[in-house]
């Protein structure tokens, strides 16, 4: 790829991300999630509809995307819910969804509906929280009981299914997979705690000093440790997701100076530029020829991930959440896209999965990005307020002079 090839799809791309808030202004009555409109925006200047740009060319630039996305989702997480009732309903959640995942899985399996067992059924467990993010915080859903309980649930249906990948579909077998994973998390520990266990007294001051200067040391160190985490989960064979989540945890320990501001900073370069790329090349890579042939498969995955991931939320939240929310819950929870891509991939790479299955397992990834976030949002809509009555709107009566 020649360099004004990339220019000239970044240039589609970007048309496609500065267009996407005006549209779902315009279309505000609808709540229509701006990761939807990207990703829409994504099929319509791909390959499969007008050709204006290939997923290819800007394939860098969105797994950086992609990385911020983790990153942001890793540094929202408070390891403190995994100690208190939201931390284990949601691995207790994750692991009915497992169990679940595993006998569907295997149903499909003898039926010869699929073939690659693993990547399916771990495909069926995952969670987007990374994906899910702007949206809930744009619609202000992190508040309250609701975003107490989301966010474990969201972080363990990232973190369980990379374990997964790691154990069970890692190209160097099991156990190195497993001690690659170990060895990953030991890092992200080191990273965490080095700060309380250096004298970095003098590194942390030059930091707050030049933080907000052309320097801009704080937002230069977070981009270090996020590509330094990325590059190491690659080396020992993880999927780089894993490198970002776990980089955001660090960065929420040891980030220095105004947290509020870097806050600020690390959201203006991800949700700006970068995190806007990885969605609509999310759309740009969907093959809608595959889905078009086999479009059932696409529907079956698509009620797989709300009925296995989803509906065990209305059951273990019966007693923490209301009815609205519980259902919220299982919208939210199954709600999926980034790791059904790269579980797709590496289905294909083993020559386990068949094409069409990958094609329409993505697809229905996008499809539940693209519907059960707006459900859900529809449902956070506060009631109407009752209007005032008529002898309130009349102009107060005029003094006679």
């Amino acid at each position: 790829m020649d360099l004004e090839t990339g220019l000239r799809a970044l240039l589609v791309v970007s048309v496609v991300s500065a267009a996407a808030p005006f549209v779902c202004a315009l279309l505000a009555r609808f709540r229509v999630p701006q990761v939807v409109v990207l990703i829409i925006g994504g099929v319509l200047i791909g390959p499969e509809v007008f050709g204006f740009a290939e997923q290819d060319s800007i394939a860098l630039v969105a797994n950086v995307g992609l990385g911020f996305l983790f990153l942001l989702a890793g540094y929202e997480l408070e390891l403190e819910h995994f100690r208190e009732r939201s931390g284990r309903l949601a691995t207790a959640g994750w692991l009915v969804s497992a169990v679940v995942s595993i006998a569907v899985t295997g149903l499909l399996a003898a039926s010869g509906f699929v073939h690659a067992f693993v990547p399916v059924a771990l495909a069926l467990t995952t969670t987007a929280l990374g994906t899910l993010l702007p949206i809930l915080r744009d619609n202000h859903m992190l508040e309250g009981p609701l975003g107490r309980f989301i966010m474990p649930a969201g972080a363990v249906g990232e973190f369980f299914p990379i374990v997964g990948i790691a154990v069970f579909l890692g190209s160097k077998g099991r156990l190195y997979g497993l001690l690659s994973l170990v060895v990953m998390c030991v890092v992200a520990l080191a990273l965490a705690w080095l700060p309380r266990l250096a004298r970095l007294d003098r590194v942390g001051a030059i930091s707050r000093q030049q933080e907000h200067a052309t320097s801009q040391t704080t937002l230069r160190l977070t981009v270090m440790l996020l590509f330094g985490l990325l590059v190491f989960a690659s080396d020992f064979g993880l999927d780089v997701v894993l490198g970002a989540f776990l980089a955001g945890v660090v960065l929420r320990r040891w980030a220095p100076g105004d947290v509020e501001a870097l806050e600020g900073k690390l959201d203006a370069v991800g949700y700006g530029f970068f995190i806007p790329v990885f969605f609509v090349s999310s759309g740009m890579g969907l093959d809608l020829g595959s889905i078009a042939e086999a479009p059932a498969r696409l529907v079956v995955f698509f009620l797989l991930l709300l009925a296995v991931r989803g509906l065990p939320a209305l059951v273990l939240y019966r007693r923490d959440l209301a009815a609205r929310e519980r259902v919220q819950m299982t919208l939210l929870t199954a709600t999926s896209l980034p790791l059904l891509v790269a579980l797709s991939e590496v289905g294909l790479a083993s020559g386990e999965m068949l094409p069409e299955n990958a094609a329409a397992l993505v697809g229905a990834g996008v499809l539940s990005v693209m519907v059960f976030p707006g459900l859900a949002v529809a449902l956070n809509r506060p009631a109407a307020a009752p209007r005032p009555p008529a002898a309130s709107i009349l102009p107060p009566p005029q003094p006679d002079h």
